[in-house]
């Protein structure tokens, strides 16, 4: 049994999530999951037999930090040693994963995936994606966290199962089902003393006209920020 895995959510990938599949191709270093989160663009049904590929289909939408649950209670049952978390959108690069493995092997448990880093690079993002992501959710992250963190919402990353046999990071809470789960993760792996490292990777947004993003500009951003909030007041544990 190999000990990574990759996990990706897909909602209506089209073209997106098989370019995903034919580019994170190193199939004899890792294993792959893709939760198909309720598609109706029956992208995920024709996956070529020679590409190693588990699919879990719901039935429904259910979200974002739903998907993420799934993804690592997965790894945990398999007996995986650490996920590596990357965009169904295609947007992350397959270079960019020895940087995760790397981290985990020196034995960090949170390795956070920075655009932001020298380094690290980004393309075609629109600006004012640019401006909530490279300043002010990381400054407010780093503010409640007291930890400067330079790329607070990048989705690729990796997490070593292990940190979730702590008692003090409760992934259950159905208040983490949409964007919620990610950031609250990150919060609690530095609140609890875990080790924690960002490293440099790139993250290329699809030309003009293309979408890249199933988030709404409020409820969406609200949902990243709510942890923010709910955590450094202590409304939530």
């Amino acid at each position: 049994m190999k000990k990574y895995l990759i996990g990706t959510c897909a909602f209506n990938e089209g073209a997106k999530i098989r370019s995903v599949i034919e580019r994170f191709s190193d199939y004899d270093s890792y294993d792959v999951l893709i939760i198909d989160d309720g598609s109706t663009d029956r992208a995920l049904e024709a996956i070529p037999s020679r590409i190693p590929v588990k699919v879990i289909r719901n039935e429904h939408n259910r979200g974002a930090g739903h998907c993420v649950r799934q993804i690592l209670k997965y790894g945990r049952e398999q007996g995986y040693v650490a996920v590596f978390f990357i965009a169904g959108n295609d947007k992350d690069s397959p270079a960019d994963i020895p940087k995760l493995k790397t981290a985990i092997e020196e034995g960090f448990d949170f390795v956070q995936g920075s655009r932001y880093l020298p380094g690290g690079s980004q393309g075609g993002m629109p600006f004012y994606r640019k401006i909530s992501t490279r300043f002010i959710h990381p400054f407010l992250f780093s503010l409640i966290t007291g930890r400067n963190i330079t790329d607070s919402t990048n989705g690729f990353r990796a997490v070593r199962l292990s940190i979730l046999e702590d008692q003090r990071i409760d992934i259950d809470q159905d208040w983490l089902d949409r964007y919620e789960l990610e950031p609250y993760l990150f919060y609690k792996a530095i609140q609890c003393g875990h080790r924690v490292k960002e490293v440099p990777v790139t993250k290329i947004y699809p030309p003009k006209g293309v979408s890249y993003t199933k988030m709404k500009a409020v409820t969406g951003w609200w949902s990243i920020l709510r942890p923010l909030v709910y955590l450094g007041l202590g409304i939530k544990k």
